[in-house]
């Protein structure tokens, strides 16, 4: 699928962005991140975990070689957090609006079309 250039830096660095800033907090301890992974039972280790996934994804959806990696990886991290935020956290954690489950979706979406977009890279790695 072609898409314009500035469409597609758009759908990149929205996640990558997203998941970089995640990332920060994840590892910085901010109360927030503790909070919801001894809410869903996977602290520290789930957030540090997701925090490197995360991180990986974000790096490879920059790299224009290895963005349909980088947006599968993301997709997966980002599925996660959406399944937590819809079964144990809810759409709203720590008076947050909602922001931090509407920033996965974002990226959700983001990884998404990226995949669809490069899914030409993807079929040549698996010998389709």
């Amino acid at each position: 699928m072609k898409v314009k250039p500035i469409l597609h830096w758009i759908l990149r660095i929205v996640p990558a962005l997203i998941m970089l800033q995640t990332f920060f907090f994840k590892f910085t301890g901010a109360p927030g991140s503790i909070f919801i992974f001894k809410t869903v039972g996977m602290e520290p280790w789930g957030r540090y975990g997701s925090g490197v996934a995360e991180a990986i994804a974000a790096i490879l959806i920059l790299i224009p070689a290895f963005t349909a990696f980088g947006a599968l990886i993301g997709t997966g991290v980002l599925s996660g957090a959406i399944f937590f935020h819809l079964t144990s956290l809810g759409i709203v954690v720590q008076d947050d609006g909602g922001s931090l489950f509407i920033m996965a979706l974002v990226s959700f979406i983001c990884c998404a079309l990226l995949i669809v977009i490069e899914k030409d890279k993807l079929l040549k790695l698996i010998g389709k």
